[in-house]
């Protein structure tokens, strides 16, 4: 008697890379995930949106600087014949023309900074610095449009127009430089804190992805 057929056992299934999300490396390449390019996921559109971030920050330094002039104080000046004087010497409008421009630009750090996360939550290295570029920018832009706005440099000029004994406004300028910074520090910090309270968050890298078995680190 001959003993009966037996078919052979199917082949052994080899699982599919595509299945790890791993693809074939191309010509004169290194293998890696799916997705990921030579220099790393979304460079590229990350530097692009820095970009348009720091333009358009910078840019709306235009507002700050309108407000900086019709809001910041006057400060008096008196002129005789010989030299132009403060017409009240113990007055605080040098300081308050400081502080108008330091507020106005904390505020515009906090406005650009929310501004910022709604439209870009997950946010980036490149995306930091093009707020704190373009907060910078925006500052100086601010500063030296106010200044061009207000009453004229030439001091001496604008009392002999107006005549002697008649007050009238000093320049505006900015006494305090570190003002200029106000607007970056105060965007920075916002950022950082929505970034830390609502942000996306990473994956656990311990998950384990069948519920059966419980996550926790690998064996030592």
């Amino acid at each position: 008697m001959t003993a009966p057929l037996t078919p052979p056992p199917p082949p052994h299934h080899q699982p599919s890379d595509d299945a790890h999300g791993w693809q074939a490396p191309p010509a004169g390449g290194a293998a890696g995930p799916a997705g990921y390019g030579k220099d790393g996921p979304g460079t590229r559109a990350e530097l692009l949106e820095a970009a348009v971030v720091t333009v358009a920050v910078a840019l709306s330094g235009v507002l700050l600087g309108v407000l900086w002039w019709w809001l910041a104080p006057h400060v008096p000046l008196v002129a005789d014949d010989t030299a132009v004087y403060l017409k009240d010497t113990e007055g605080e409008q040098a300081i308050g023309v400081d502080g108008t421009f330091t507020l106005l630009a904390l505020a515009f750090g906090v406005v650009s900074a929310a501004v910022v996360f709604l439209v870009r939550r997950r946010g980036g290295v490149p995306l930091v610095v093009g707020l704190a570029v373009g907060g910078l920018l925006g500052s100086v832009l601010a500063w030296r449009l106010g200044v061009y706005l207000g009453p004229t440099q030439n001091v001496v000029a604008h009392a002999k127009a107006v005549g002697k004994g008649v007050t009238f406004s000093a320049p505006l300028k900015l006494g305090a430089r570190g003002a200029l910074l106000a607007w970056s520090l105060g965007a920075l910090v916002v950022h950082l804190g929505l970034t830390a309270l609502f942000g996306p968050r990473d994956a656990d890298p311990y998950e384990s992805p069948y519920p059966e078995f419980p996550a926790g680190p690998p064996a030592g």
